[in-house]
């Protein structure tokens, strides 16, 4: 039975971790995948700290979430000021989120020298804005930020404001070691404190910075604590936040918690994830990463191939990874039938066509290729290797032309574009701010009179990452598109020396896999 919800703050907390950022389409992306992992509460963001999070709150208030509740953060009304006239308080009610959640002072020190009020009035700051918000119909969530700092310097102060949240009709009071310093003992310890002097749920809300916030987290649901809050892969400012693909997977499979409905997508949520925010995979993360299941040679391949739990504390399949030996061609079966099977496609373990997709997997990987947040290329490469792939044109040859002067003046970027679709030779020059823009251009020009849903597509997001930098500027690129048509989005990868022609196969892959959906809607 589950008796953890789960929060999930990628979006706002782990965006505050060094590198990490998501564009507004992104952040919809992560959201719509956490909602369909089964995550409870996904927190979006800061409504009026910028213009991408205000977006966001406007675009998920649009679309319709099968599990998850959308949460906006705020804080607690200024000091010396009416919870009505705080512009922020209004702007978290504007963000029209079904939860909010606010944090507010704990720690004397922060109460008189940062805000500078006093402790009395830290108090009705807290009770006012809880208050009010939960008279606007929100469930409310109080952070109680620095509790643990606090609570060793003044244990009956830390207590009181957090029961001025509860009485004041907050939903939950969050446990928060901010500066990631405490150890699991005491966390047990004061969060049990804690629950007894409240009458309210209580969740727990860690960093890093000891290298013991899961360890931390996961003391506090011992202790009683019914919501864990973290980000997915841990992101978060300094160190990072309590990661979640190491804390789901423990508490559904070592305490017992049914937290979520499917935990096999566990890994490629963390993947996903890691690409949309353009940051390497830890091939060494719990549960999750590449290597938490990799035997390399000697004594421990030789357990692992007759009796796997020697050398594996779980099935890596229970979280979605695979038990990879280094002398095994094997590996990645699962995967790929999985696949398959939600394209409609069947395919048999250990079958000819898994074992050619598999090799075309290893290949594309050898040379740069990852499939985690690139759907559609993934789709398109297992229909090409299965002989179910229809291309929707024949390239002849494309051009990029761009003319810069020494003296900084510069023309626009030009594509031409020769292909034959259907038979019918069509050649197309346009015009770009670069030169995907001018590509983009002229293959849709070309492709126009063919596709009536050309003009459906939008090109949103263009990522690169340099995938073996020791080469310097002559280093391979990986290039991430994310198109979209209507509610769906989906992204293309293209891996190449040039970053031209990597750039072309992700665009290209974006309009092929546009005719795959096109055929599907219009055979339904």
């Amino acid at each position: 039975m589950k008796t953890v919800t789960l929060y999930d703050t990628t979006l706002r907390d782990g965006t505050q971790g060094t590198g990490i950022s998501f564009s507004v389409l992104d952040k919809i992306r992560v959201a719509e995948r956490l909602d369909d992992f089964g995550i409870d509460y996904i927190e979006g963001g800061w409504p009026g700290s910028n213009p991408k999070d205000a977006a966001f709150f406007e675009e998920a208030a649009r679309r319709t979430w099968s599990h998850a509740k959308i949460v906006a953060f705020g804080m607690t009304r200024r000091g010396r000021m009416k919870v009505e006239d705080d512009p922020q308080v209004q702007m978290l009610l504007d963000a029209k989120t079904p939860v909010v959640t606010v944090v507010g002072k704990t720690w004397p020190l922060h109460v008189t020298e940062v805000f500078q009020v006093s402790l009395e009035e830290n108090l009705a700051m807290i009770a006012d804005t809880v208050r009010h918000l939960k008279s606007q119909g929100r469930e409310v969530f109080y952070d109680a930020e620095h509790f643990f700092d606090s609570f060793r310097e003044d244990e009956a102060y830390s207590l009181a404001t957090i029961q001025a949240a509860a009485e004041a009709g907050a939903d939950l009071v969050v446990l928060c070691d901010t500066n990631g310093g405490s150890l699991p003992g005491f966390i047990s310890e004061v969060t049990r404190k804690a629950i007894a002097a409240l009458g309210v749920p209580v969740g727990i809300h860690t960093h890093n910075d000891s290298g013991v916030g899961v360890a931390n987290a996961l003391a506090a649901i011992e202790a009683g604590a019914s919501q864990v809050q973290g980000t997915i892969n841990g992101y978060g400012e300094r160190v990072g936040n309590c990661n979640l693909t190491t804390v789901i997977p423990t508490l559904q499979l070592k305490f017992g918690m049914d937290v979520v409905p499917d935990l096999a997508q566990l890994h490629d949520v963390s993947a996903f994830i890691d690409e949309l925010a353009n940051v390497p995979h830890d091939i060494r993360a719990p549960y999750v990463g590449a290597a938490a299941f990799t035997h390399k040679g000697g004594l421990h391949v030789h357990a692992v191939q007759k009796l796997a739990r020697t050398y594996e504390h779980v099935d890596p399949a229970r979280v979605g990874n695979r038990q990879t030996i280094v002398v095994s061609d094997m590996a990645g079966q699962t995967n790929v039938l999985m696949k398959a099977k939600e394209l409609g496609i069947p395919l048999k373990k250990g079958s000819a066509e898994v074992g050619a997709i598999l090799r075309e997997i290893k290949e594309a990987e050898a040379a740069g290729y990852e499939y985690e947040a690139a759907e559609g290329s993934f789709e398109l490469l297992l229909r090409k290797t299965l002989g179910k792939y229809e291309p929707i044109f024949e390239l002849k040859e494309y051009h990029c032309h761009y003319r810069c002067r020494g003296d900084g003046a510069s023309e626009p970027c030009e594509a031409t574009v020769k292909l034959s679709v259907n038979g019918t030779a069509e050649y197309t020059v346009a015009e770009g701010d670069g030169p995907v823009n001018a590509l983009d251009a002229a293959l849709r020009k070309a492709l126009r009179p063919f596709y009536s849903w050309i003009d459906e597509v939008r090109l949103t997001d263009y990522k690169v990452r340099i995938v073996d930098g020791g080469r310097g500027t002559a280093a391979r690129t990986r290039v991430l598109i994310t198109s979209s048509a209507g509610q769906e989005s989906w992204g293309t990868v293209g891996v190449s020396d040039n970053i031209i022609e990597a750039s072309w196969r992700a665009l290209t892959d974006s309009f092929a896999y546009m005719a795959l959906r096109a055929r599907r809607v219009a055979a339904e």
